[in-house]
């Protein structure tokens, strides 16, 4: 069955919400500031992590942060994607319309594109090889300079020795499989050489589930919450979080770096694999993806 912008019947067990968002509160919203929009049909279709998205009509939806740790995210979103968009080749959740505090919600929000088709991580791992290419491409467009006001992320794009104390605490977590085997690759692959060009823009989260697929192409990139700028390796973990194998070849001949970007970006995977490994309790509609980015790291003997 299609989907659209990433969320369809998945189960999410997301942490306490900052302030309640009801179709009532997005109805009043839509009326005040967006009256050319208020009487589509509205439907909530996720109360995820951060935000709450109502699908609006049969193309649009809202989104609204649900916790205001989160509003930074979406305002990042705002101000970045207009301007990315035109040069990604791939839709991405930049807003169509805007919206402001009011009727007693206190943060901004946004109205952006439904985006019809699969999440990748819902498809079969030998069928996301069809779109290795393409993902490829995307990210060879986005992975230009930024300015320095791009968004500034502690735990995305950053060298690995920055994030090496909570990798520990989490490899010893007794919550992983294989635990030894991953401390020994963690160990191994954050030696690698650090990132010594200019700082790139990033996705900054690269898992399957940020990716919308129809008819065997890519069709959007979703959540550019973590958008900062840095080393392209942080995405290029999408080569063992997303494929197998066969794709992340196919992945890696689309995509010009060397040997110690792809040794970070395999780094990059171990990160974000366990991270989805360990909080597999609270977001279960995950823990594939976590398994499988930890199996695809522990397999890959380049």
């Amino acid at each position: 069955m299609p989907i659209g912008y990433g969320w369809h019947n998945r189960t999410v067990t997301a942490p306490v919400a900052d302030l309640d968002v009801d179709a009532d509160l997005v109805a009043r919203l839509l009326r005040a500031q967006h009256p050319d929009l208020a009487d589509r049909p509205l439907r909530l279709v996720a109360n995820g992590w951060d935000n709450v998205i109502f699908r609006l009509g049969d193309d649009l939806c809202v989104r609204l942060p649900r916790r205001e740790v989160a509003v930074t995210l979406l305002v990042n979103e705002q101000r970045w994607l207009p301007t990315l968009a035109p040069t990604l080749g791939v839709s991405v959740p930049a807003p169509v319309r805007v919206g402001t505090p009011g009727e007693g919600y206190p943060w901004p929000w946004s109205i952006c594109e439904w985006f019809p088709g699969e999440i990748a991580s819902l498809v079969p791992v030998v069928e996301r090889r069809a779109v290795a290419g393409e993902l490829a491409a995307f990210m060879n467009r986005l992975h230009v300079p930024a300015p320095a006001e791009a968004p500034v992320n502690p735990v995305r794009g950053v060298p690995l020795a920055v994030r090496d104390e909570q990798i520990q605490d989490r490899l010893a977590s007794g919550k992983l499989a294989r635990e030894d085997e991953l401390r020994a690759l963690w160990d191994e692959l954050r030696a690698a050489p650090v990132w010594d060009g200019p700082k790139v823009w990033l996705h900054g989260d690269p898992h399957p589930a940020n990716l919308v697929l129809r008819d065997s192409s890519l069709a959007a990139v979703l959540d550019f919450g973590d958008l900062t700028a840095g080393d392209p390796a942080t995405d290029l973990a999408a080569a063992w979080l997303v494929f197998d194998a066969p794709g992340r070849a196919v992945f890696q001949a689309g995509i010009e770096a060397d040997t110690a970007t792809w040794r970070r970006a395999r780094a990059w995977a171990l990160a974000i694999g366990t991270a989805i490994a360990v909080f597999a309790d609270i977001h279960p509609g995950l823990a594939d993806a976590g398994e499988h980015a930890i199996t695809q790291v522990l397999a890959d003997q380049g």
